[in-house]
């Protein structure tokens, strides 16, 4: 089986009517971490919220001030709506693609940590790289989730979509694949968000199970040029065409 290692987003889609369920490797780790987060903007320390959401302005903080332990839930794949999750455009994809990417989805959030896409949480903000109260999320996560991470993917495929920073959650020993893209010969930054929620459509579209499966498929822009492995990374590079 193929699982897919894949970012969060800044940007997150408000509400939700999923039940309250456990989620991947349960709450217990994830406890002091979540209780520091709901500490905090559950209090009247507005310079303080304003600064672990890396927002200026109070009036954009309300959506988020709630307590995370009674607030909305939906599924993580449909919470995010940054750049790539408007590509992947999830809503229009068949029950069994979405399936796909509840299941096979490993989505690294920096409130959560690993998250399964069909995993339900609540609206949050936390800006990238920022503490917790006195909590590192990559640190604190990294040390909790990297066993069992490593126990859950030992005997499948790894596709790793993720933004370079979250190599600071977890780095895997394995095998695992990685993508470049490049347009004009050069690397591609900010559209690289974009094309991985592409080429995560595919992947669910198709219900790709292995990197084999994957180098087959026939992505609308993207022309494969060629792979270089090297250690136990596989980078499969991609130029963009019009």
């Amino acid at each position: 089986m193929l699982y897919t290692l894949f970012s969060p987003s800044e940007g997150k889609n408000v509400g939700g009517s999923q039940e309250e369920s456990e989620i991947l490797f349960g709450y217990e780790p994830r406890k002091s971490i979540l209780n520091s987060y709901n500490d905090i903007i559950t209090s009247d320390d507005i310079e303080t919220i304003k600064a672990l959401f890396g927002i200026k302005k109070e009036k954009e903080i309300t959506p988020y001030l709630h307590d995370i332990f009674s607030a909305p839930k939906m599924a993580a794949i449909e919470r995010y709506s940054g750049v790539a999750y408007e590509y992947l455009d999830y809503k229009t994809l068949t029950p069994t693609a979405q399936a796909y990417l509840k299941k096979q989805l490993l989505i690294f959030s920096n409130l959560y940590g690993v998250l399964l896409g069909g995993d339900a949480i609540v609206n949050y903000k936390v800006k990238q790289g920022n503490n917790i109260g006195d909590i590192a999320p990559d640190k604190f996560y990294k040390e909790r989730f990297s066993y069992q991470l490593d126990l859950l993917l030992m005997d499948h495929e790894i596709l790793d979509l993720r933004a370079g920073y979250y190599d600071k959650f977890y780095k895997t020993k394995q095998q695992y694949t990685t993508l470049k893209f490049l347009k004009g010969g050069k690397s591609v930054s900010h559209w690289a968000k974009a094309y991985r929620g592409i080429v995560l459509r595919a992947l669910a579209q198709h219900q790709v199970q292995s990197i084999e499966d994957f180098l087959t498929l026939d992505i609308k822009t993207l022309q494969l040029e060629e792979t270089i492995t090297v250690k136990n990374k596989t980078e499969i590079i991609y130029s963009i065409i019009e």
